[in-house]
């Protein structure tokens, strides 16, 4: 179990204010501070942790992006759509769905909507990660909520990506979307829990 390094000023800073408030307190207050802000740095910890993933193989799968619980499946005219809401207890970094190569990176600003809003997709802060693959057009939204206030891409136009390779991260509650061509069959439903890299997302025919 790793921890991502994108955590570190989040769990170093309670720790370090942890310890001058017990060493300089002289009362239960600041006893009672210390171990609150001790408390904050572990939650970080577990919270920007990155497991051990056994990428689950296959040529035509469809792996999750995320971890977390569907919240929406929908197809339209050009493509079919998996909506995933990620809590502040998922694990946060986000895989590639597919191997392929990535087309383009767009950071678009927005508003900071709960991640359960159905406008969030829409109007919220958000990078969108195009990946092109010999299976079709594959798109990657890394969506801010109420909480989550920036999205990190680790990802560039022109990368090389390999199946669950290590996309980014979006610090706490947030959505994932994926966009996908007509030709996947979907394996999830709403309410379904995935994993990012593990849970097959659909099959493409």
């Amino acid at each position: 179990m790793g921890i991502l390094r994108e955590g570190r000023t989040f769990i170093f800073t309670p720790v370090i204010l942890g310890f001058l408030v017990r060493i300089l307190g002289e009362s239960a207050f600041w006893d009672v501070l210390a171990i609150l802000l001790f408390l904050i740095a572990l939650f970080c910890c577990y919270f920007f942790r990155d497991p051990a993933v056994k990428i689950t193989k296959g040529d035509n799968l469809v792996l999750s992006p995320c971890n977390g619980t569907v919240l929406e499946v929908s197809e339209n005219e050009s493509e079919k759509v998996i909506r995933v809401f990620l809590s502040v207890f998922d694990v946060h970094l986000q895989r590639s769905p597919i191997s392929g190569k990535v087309l383009s990176v767009e950071h678009k600003p927005g508003k900071f909507l709960k991640a359960m809003d159905p406008q969030a997709h829409i109007v919220n802060e958000q990078n969108i990660i195009t990946i092109s693959s010999d299976k079709g057009i594959f798109v990657v939204k890394q969506i801010a909520g109420i909480l989550a206030r920036r999205c990190v891409s680790w990802v560039k136009e022109g990368d090389a990506l390999d199946l669950g390779q290590k996309l980014g991260l979006i610090k706490f509650s947030s959505q994932v979307d994926l966009h996908m061509p007509k030709t996947v069959d979907i394996k999830v439903q709403k309410g379904s829990k995935t994993k990012a890299g593990i849970t097959v997302l659909g099959e493409i025919r």
